[in-house]
C-alpha cells in the first residue's frame, strides 16, 4: 500500500491534482496479493449465507452454449468453415477459366445476406422477394401474390384486428409495399399532359387550377385510375399515383425573374409542346403492374405516331421502394429518424438545410411534419443521415447534423451536388445514374467504428483489433436521398406518408422504424386499417380490375380444396366467389316492367336477364363527371344520387319525368357507386355478403322496436339459403328466382355486393360495397315520396343477408361520391 501512496504522490501535478489518466495495465496476480484478506473475508461471509454449497440451484440454471463439445455447435462452426473455404475457392476460381458449383444452402444464404444496389433477389421459380423477405418469413405468413413473397399476416386464424387498429389510433404501423413498381415517362412537358389525359380518370386538366399548378411543379402527387388507351372500350387498369418531376435548378438569368421556393421551376409551366422536357412517375401496383405498363408504352406509341416528338417510357423496377407510415404517431417517428445532412466543410449553410428546416433556429418550437402545418398529398423532397449513426438517447429534433457523405474519396461532383441548391439534390432520385445512389455503409463496419470509440473512451488501446473485411463494392454512402409522400386526410383518422427511396436503402429504414416502436402489418392487417378508416383497398375492392379476378378465383381455389379435406357431414355450403354481379340486372328487369315496384315478390311473367358469367360486366363510378353522363339517359330522380335538392317539389320532378323513355335497356351494362354500410341496431357484415333492396313495410318492421321473435324479422327460409344462387354446369352462378308463393314472398331482389366486411374492434363498423346507381337512384325516390323535406336522409336503407345466414339486417347505406370532393372516389391503400 505504500508503494501505491508513492505511485500516487509522483503522479501529483503542480497544482496537486491527480492525474486523470488511468493505468495502462494491471497485474492481476499482484492486485489479489494486495487485496488477498480483503478476498478471504468476503468468501467467509458469502459461504457462511449459502451454508457452504456453492452449486447452483436447479431451477436457477440457465442455458448456454459455453461448452465447444455439444453436437449442434460442433455441426454450426464445421458449417461455417465450409461455407469460408467455399467463399475462398470461389474467389479463386473467378480469375480462372473453370466456375466452383456453390451449394444451393450457401448461395440462398449469401443472397438474402446480400444488399445490391438494384434488383430483387428470385427463387427457383421467379418468385421476387422483397429486401426485408428475412425479416418478415420469420414472424409473417408468406404468400405468393403477384410475383412476390409478400407477408400475407400474423400467424394464427387471421384474428388480431382488436390489436393492429388499437395501435394505428395511439402508435404506429409501417408496412413495406416495395411491390409497388415506378414507370418513369420522360418528353415534352404538352406531350405528357396529352398521354395523362388520354389515361387517367379523373384527367390532369379536370383539375382546378392551383390543383393543377400544384402538381405540375412537383409540389404535390395526383391520385387518379390508369385505364386502356384502346377504343371503344376504356376498361380499367388499376389506381395510380402519379407525380412530377421537382424543378431543377434555374439559369442564373432567370433566378431574378422567378421567386425560388424549396422546389423551384423546371420550366415554364405551359401546356405547349415545344416546353422543356420533363419527367413522370407514375407508381402502378404488382398485380396490375404488366397490364398498365403495356398501356403506357402504347400510349407513348400513340402519341409520338401522332406528333413526331419522342416520349421515353423506361420501368424503375428494382431501383426505387416504397415504405408506408401510418398511425397517430407516425410524424413523431419521422421526426426521431430523419435527420437532415449537413457538410461540415459548408459555411454558410446550403439551400438543403434551409428546406429541409424553414428555419434552423427554431428547432423544437415547429414540427416539419405536423400535419396541420402541411397539406395533403404534399412531397417533401429530405436529404438524411444513415439512422445508424443517429445516437440512441439523440434528442428528438429535426437538426441538420454533419456526417461524412461518402466513405470513400468523393468525387468534385459528388459533392457539387450534395452541396449545392436543393433541386440538384433531388437529381439523384429521378436520375438512374446519379452518384449519389450508393448503397448504404456495411453493418460490420459500423459496428467496428462504434467499438473503437467505445473502447477511446474508456481510454483502452485495442492494438489486435484490426478493419474489417469489406466486399467488393467500390463505393458506399452514410446519406439517403428520399421524397415524402402525405397521405390525403379522411375524417378523423391519422395521416398516413410514404417514402420513397433507394431500393439498397429498405433494410436501414425498416429495421430503425422497427426498433422505434413501429408495428410491421402485411397484407389482411393493412385492408382492416383501410376498412377502418372507410378507403378502398386495391384489388379486393375493384371488381372492374382483371387484378379483382384473379385474385378471387385464386382465393376461390383455396378454399375449395380446404372444404374438400373436412368431411362431407361437417363441410360448409358452397357460396360463389365471385360474387354473380350479373344477377343485378335481374333486379333492373323487375323495376323497368309495366309500372311494377322495385321491392315487388311478383315477376307478372317479365323474362329475368343474366348473361350467365362471374365475370364482372359493368363499370364502377368513381367521379361526379362520370356518373352523371351514365344517368343522363335515366329519368332525373337518379339525379338524386349526387346533388339531392331538399327544397324541390319531389312530386312535381317525378311528374315531369313521366314523359321522358327508359332509354336504357336491361342488357345494358351496370353502373356501380361505392357505398358504406353501417347497421341499423344490429348485424355483422361479412365479405360477399348481398345487399338488398326492402320494401316501406321492411323498414318500418326492422325500425320498429319489436325485435324479439320472428315476427320482428325478415328472413327467408333455410332451404333457400343455400339455393338463392345456383351453381350452373359451367361453374358460373346466377340468381334463383322462387316459384311457390311462400318463397317468393321473403324474395328480396339484389342491388349489389359487399367487398370488404366489417372489421373487428373498430369503433364505428362499417362495410364496404359497391350498388348499382340506377336501383339506388329508385329507393331513395320510394324511400323519400311522401315524406317532409326535413324528414328526408341522405343515407339509404338497404337489406343485408350473408350468403350462409337466413336473416336479413337493416343498414343505412352511404354513397361515397356524395362524401367526395372534386377528385372523386380514386383514393385507396
Amino acid at each position: 500500500m505504500a508503494s501505491a501512496n508513492g505511485n500516487n504522490n509522483k503522479k501529483r501535478g503542480g497544482g496537486g491534482g491527480l492525474s486523470s489518466l488511468a493505468p495502462r495495465e494491471i497485474s492481476v496476480q499482484k492486485f489479489s496479493e494486495a487485496r488477498a484478506s480483503e478476498l478471504e473475508s468476503l468468501h467467509s461471509i458469502v459461504s457462511e449465507r449459502l451454508n457452504n454449497d456453492f452449486r447452483s440451484k436447479r431451477n436457477q440454471r440457465r442455458r448456454t452454449n459455453a461448452y465447444t463439445n455439444q453436437p449442434s455447435k460442433r455441426r454450426n462452426i464445421k458449417r461455417q468453415r465450409s461455407e469460408s473455404s467455399l467463399l475462398f475457392s470461389i474467389g479463386q476460381s473467378s480469375s480462372s477459366s473453370h466456375e466452383a458449383k456453390i451449394p444451393r444452402r450457401v448461395k440462398r444464404r449469401l443472397e438474402l445476406k446480400g444488399n445490391p444496389e438494384t434488383g430483387f433477389s428470385t427463387t427457383g421459380d421467379g418468385t421476387k422477394r422483397l429486401r426485408t423477405h428475412v425479416w418478415h418469413a420469420k414472424r409473417f405468413s408468406m404468400t405468393k401474390l403477384w410475383g412476390f413473397h409478400l407477408p400475407l399476416g400474423l400467424h394464427g386464424r387471421g384474428r388480431g384486428s382488436r390489436d393492429i387498429l388499437k395501435k394505428s389510433r395511439h402508435g404506429v404501423l409501417v408496412h413495406d409495399a416495395s411491390y409497388h413498381i415506378a414507370v418513369q415517362l420522360e418528353g415534352p412537358q404538352g406531350s405528357l399532359l396529352s398521354i395523362l389525359n388520354m389515361l387517367l380518370e379523373p384527367s390532369p386538366s379536370s383539375h382546378s387550377k392551383e390543383d393543377f399548378d400544384s402538381i405540375l411543379t412537383g409540389l404535390t402527387y395526383g391520385n387518379a385510375m390508369l385505364y386502356h388507351v384502346d377504343p371503344p372500350v376504356y376498361q380499367v387498369i388499376a389506381p395510380v399515383i402519379y407525380m412530377w418531376r421537382p424543378s431543377q435548378l434555374l439559369p442564373k438569368r432567370r433566378v431574378e425573374e422567378k421567386v425560388g421556393d424549396c422546389v423551384g421551376n423546371d420550366g415554364p409551366v405551359s401546356n405547349g409542346d415545344h416546353a422543356d422536357s420533363r419527367k413522370l412517375w407514375v407508381w402502378i401496383h404488382a398485380s396490375s403492374y404488366i397490364e398498365g405498363y403495356a398501356s403506357l408504352k402504347l400510349a407513348c406509341q400513340k402519341q409520338m405516331n401522332e406528333t413526331a416528338v419522342l416520349v421515353d417510357c423506361l420501368s424503375l423496377e428494382g431501383q426505387l421502394a416504397k415504405l408506408e407510415i401510418f398511425g397517430t404517431k407516425a410524424s413523431q417517428l419521422l421526426q426521431k429518424t430523419l435527420h437532415p445532412v449537413t457538410s461540415s466543410s459548408e459555411n454558410p449553410p446550403s439551400i438543403l438545410r434551409k428546406c429541409s428546416v424553414e428555419n434552423a433556429e427554431a428547432k423544437n418550437v415547429v414540427d416539419p411534419y405536423k400535419e396541420e402545418s402541411i397539406s395533403s398529398c404534399a412531397i417533401l423532397p429530405r436529404f438524411v443521415i444513415d439512422p445508424r449513426l443517429i445516437p440512441p438517447n439523440n434528442p428528438c429534433d429535426d437538426s441538420p447534423m454533419s456526417v461524412e457523405l461518402t466513405k470513400t474519396e468523393p468525387t468534385e461532383s459528388s459533392l457539387e451536388m450534395t452541396t449545392g441548391t436543393e433541386a440538384e439534390t433531388f437529381k439523384c432520385l429521378w436520375d438512374a445514374n446519379s452518384e449519389l445512389l450508393y448503397p448504404p455503409e456495411e453493418e460490420n463496419i459500423l459496428c467496428w467504428e462504434k467499438h473503437q470509440s467505445r473502447m477511446k473512451s474508456f481510454c483502452i488501446d485495442d492494438s489486435a483489433d484490426e478493419f474489417p473485411k469489406i466486399s467488393s463494392r467500390p463505393r458506399s454512402s452514410r446519406s439517403c436521398p428520399l421524397l415524402l409522400l402525405k397521405h390525403r386526410k379522411r375524417g378523423d383518422t391519422a395521416t398516413g406518408w410514404s417514402l420513397i427511396l433507394p431500393l439498397s436503402w429498405v433494410k436501414v429504414f425498416w429495421n430503425t422504424f422497427v426498433s422505434k416502436g413501429a408495428q410491421a402489418i402485411g397484407q389482411r392487417e393493412k385492408r382492416w386499417v383501410s376498412c377502418d378508416a372507410g378507403l378502398p383497398f386495391f384489388p379486393s375492392d375493384f371488381p372492374d380490375c382483371k387484378a379483382y379476378s384473379s385474385l378471387t378465383m385464386s382465393e376461390a381455389a383455396n378454399l375449395e380444396e380446404k372444404a374438400q379435406r373436412r368431411p362431407l357431414a361437417v363441410r360448409p355450403s358452397r357460396i360463389p366467389i365471385p360474387p354473380p354481379w350479373s344477377s343485378i340486372h335481374a333486379t333492373r328487369c323487375v323495376g323497368e316492367s309495366s309500372d311494377q315496384k322495385l321491392t315487388s315478390s311478383e315477376t307478372n311473367g317479365v323474362e329475368i336477364f343474366s348473361n350467365g358469367g362471374n365475370l364482372f360486366d359493368g363499370v364502377v363510378a368513381r367521379t361526379s363527371e362520370s356518373l352523371t353522363a351514365f344517368l343522363q339517359t335515366f329519368p332525373s330522380h337518379n339525379n338524386l344520387l349526387l346533388s339531392p335538392q331538399p327544397n324541390t317539389n319531389l312530386v312535381e320532378t317525378i311528374q315531369e319525368d313521366e314523359m321522358k323513355a327508359r332509354a336504357q335497356s336491361s342488357d345494358d351494362k351496370l353502373c356501380l357507386v361505392r357505398v358504406v354500410l353501417h347497421a341499423f341496431k344490429e348485424g355483422s357484415f361479412e365479405e360477399g355478403a348481398v345487399v338488398c333492396a326492402p320494401s316501406l313495410a321492411d323498414v318500418s318492421l326492422l325500425k320498429s322496436g319489436c325485435s324479439e321473435g320472428e315476427e320482428g324479422r325478415v328472413t327467408i327460409p333455410q332451404s333457400s339459403v343455400s339455393c338463392y344462387f345456383q351453381e350452373q354446369p359451367s361453374g358460373t352462378w346466377e340468381l334463383n328466382v322462387p316459384e311457390d308463393t311462400h318463397t317468393k314472398k321473403s324474395h328480396r331482389w339484389p342491388i349489389g355486393f359487399v367487398t370488404t366486411g366489417f372489421v373487428r374492434g373498430s369503433k364505428k363498423p362499417k362495410a364496404e360495397s359497391l350498388c348499382d346507381a340506377v336501383l339506388l337512384g329508385r329507393l331513395r325516390e320510394e324511400q323519400w315520396r311522401g315524406k317532409d323535406v326535413k324528414r328526408r336522409k341522405k343515407e339509404i336503407y338497404v337489406l343485408v343477408r350473408n350468403l350462409r345466414s337466413c336473416a336479413y339486417r337493416l343498414a343505412l347505406a352511404t354513397i361515397v361520391l356524395e362524401q367526395q370532393d372534386s377528385s372523386g372516389d380514386v383514393h385507396c391503400f
